[in-house]
């Protein structure tokens, strides 16, 4: 395998691999190429991410991979704007105890006494390679040999916001609470991510980090959120009933990979664009998207609303009219009083709600929309609550925009799939399996990842790679051999092998299907027929 190489994440995105070892020399030619592209983006670019080994490009759907691909291998090695100088961080950091649960037996497994750990560890100043997993997460290297270390092989479900880990030749403090399978062998008081910040990320790539034995924690390192709570207005709407999910999305967020934040968005960006259009509002609008039940809403104004995507029977309580049938990519009028409930699912998963004029809560990081995992957009990070009141921005149009007729879906579709950039790490036999398979959507299937039920997928290559950037619709295979198609709430770069990257335009109807119930096929296009 020789280098640099260009390999397609389907139709919007490529990764430039400059590398298959985890090095200062590789990541720094990786982070040079990154800043060439800011200095002279090519037509087209969206955002670049630097990864430990490689690039990931995104870049508008339609640009020929060839003529990229010769664009981007024309850049690798250029003399390019010189590095910023990485700023220098000391974390203060309890070692071991409560604070550091895997201390203890990671020292006795490696043949170590804990205060040699402690010192291994402290000794040393890493460097950022990159950032993600989940927002703020730097990945910190090189360990010394002496304290490379496995990760566990069942993650916890929750690790401590703070913690200090390892894993392998990195090391890493986990910015919020969230799953992990990494050793955690202390904890840090530092903030280290917090989206109000002019910086909302404490590292970044090609900084410089050491750690200091410290006694006791001085502070608290949860990390804050936007602190956003619903704001009344007097066009408002009252949420008398949640349903099983709804938050509040537009069309996403963007130019914050760097740093971890993935893109969030309505999960079928064709439902918001159509539910936006028949009002008049903005295409990215922010509107609310109801998960399977939708919820049960008090207008306290006369609003314009409109639905699109899932049937999810939609009724609009009028007094003088009774539970009327709420049509789907229409504009209707609520009145004060008004009750709009969904009485259940015909067809399709996620309904787009969205009302005049779009749904007023603070822009973080670009985007109204929530990002549950790291709990802020939206309205503080969270699902709506019985209570909660919804403020409008003020209305563009006069109520009534481009209608439009949902379109037939299909009850087993077929979506279109660019294999690679990792196929070569599964054997071939499991490759023609996936493409002649009728999968089933799992039923723990979310906004972050579509989970496949089907035959187990064998690797031949390694089932596990370093880190490396993904977009939604990428298909990560983990080393239990079953697929996840990455959604709209998926981390920035994830540790498994990408069999393929489904195509954006078929992202809304991976989107519709039901988790649990839900069927569908994939068909392999060739990348240079985009």
């Amino acid at each position: 395998m020789s280098f640099p190489r260009v390999l397609p994440l389907g139709d919007a995105a490529v990764t430039v691999e400059l590398g298959d070892r985890l090095d200062a020399e590789t990541n720094a030619l990786v982070r040079a190429l990154d800043r060439d592209l800011a200095a002279a983006p090519f037509d087209g670019l969206r955002e670049s991410v630097p990864t430990h080994r490689s690039l990931l490009v995104l870049h508008e759907p339609g640009l020929r991979f060839a003529a990229l691909a010769r664009e981007l291998l024309g850049r690798v090695g250029r003399p390019g704007p010189a590095p910023p100088p990485g700023r220098r961080h000391e974390v203060p950091t309890v070692y071991g105890g409560e604070q550091g649960p895997d201390l203890a037996p990671l020292a006795q497994a490696l043949g170590l006494a804990e205060h040699e750990l402690v010192r291994l560890h402290a000794a040393h100043e890493y460097t950022a390679f990159m950032l993600g997993f989940t927002p703020g997460f730097a990945y910190l290297g090189l360990l010394p040999p002496a304290l490379e270390a496995p990760r566990h092989a069942t993650p916890r479900e929750r690790v401590p916001a703070g913690s200090v880990a390892l894993a392998g030749r990195q090391t890493g403090i986990y910015p919020a609470p969230s799953p992990g399978g990494w050793q955690i062998i202390g904890r840090s008081a530092l903030a280290l991510f917090d989206p109000r910040r002019a910086e909302p990320a404490l590292f970044a790539p090609g900084d410089s980090v050491r750690f200091l034995p410290v006694p006791e924690l001085a502070g608290c390192a949860a990390v804050s959120s936007d602190g956003a709570a619903a704001r009344d207005g007097a066009s408002s709407v009252e949420v008398l009933e949640p349903g099983l999910l709804t938050t509040v999305q537009d069309a996403g967020r963007a130019g914050w990979r760097l740093i971890g934040v993935g893109g969030a968005g309505a999960a079928d960006a064709r439902a918001l664009l159509q539910a936006n259009e028949a009002l008049g509002n903005p295409p990215s609008a922010a509107a609310l998207e109801c998960l399977i039940g939708g919820p049960s809403l008090l207008f306290h104004a006369p609003t314009f609303f409109a639905l699109g995507g899932a049937d999810l029977g939609a009724l609009l309580e009028r007094s003088d009219l009774g539970p009327w049938p709420v049509p789907l990519g229409a504009a209707v009028l609520a009145r004060p009083g008004n009750v709009l409930r969904f009485g259940g699912r015909r067809s399709g998963c996620r309904a787009i709600l969205a009302l005049q004029g779009g749904i007023d809560v603070p822009v973080v990081l670009g985007s109204r929309s929530t990002d549950l995992h790291s709990a802020f957009g939206g309205l503080a990070g969270r699902g709506l609550a019985a209570g909660d009141r919804i403020a409008l921005r003020p209305a563009a149009g006069a109520g009534r925009g481009r209608e439009s007729k949902p379109a037939a879906a299909a009850a087993r579709p077929t979506l279109r799939v660019v294999l690679g950039p990792q196929a070569e790490n599964l054997e071939r036999e499991a490759i023609e399996l996936f493409l002649s398979t009728t999968w089933r959507v799992g039923p723990s299937s979310d906004r972050v990842g579509c989970r496949l039920e089907g035959p187990r997928l064998r690797h031949r290559g390694p089932a596990e790679i370093l880190s490396d950037g993904m977009v939604p619709g990428s298909i990560q295979v983990p080393p239990d051999g079953r697929p996840i198609v990455m959604l709209a709430d998926a981390p920035t770069t994830g540790g498994y092998p990408k069999l393929g990257t489904v195509l954006s335009a078929d992202l809304p109807v991976l989107a519709q299907l039901v988790p649990g119930e839900g069927e569908l096929r994939f068909d392999a296009v060739p990348v240079e027929d985009l």
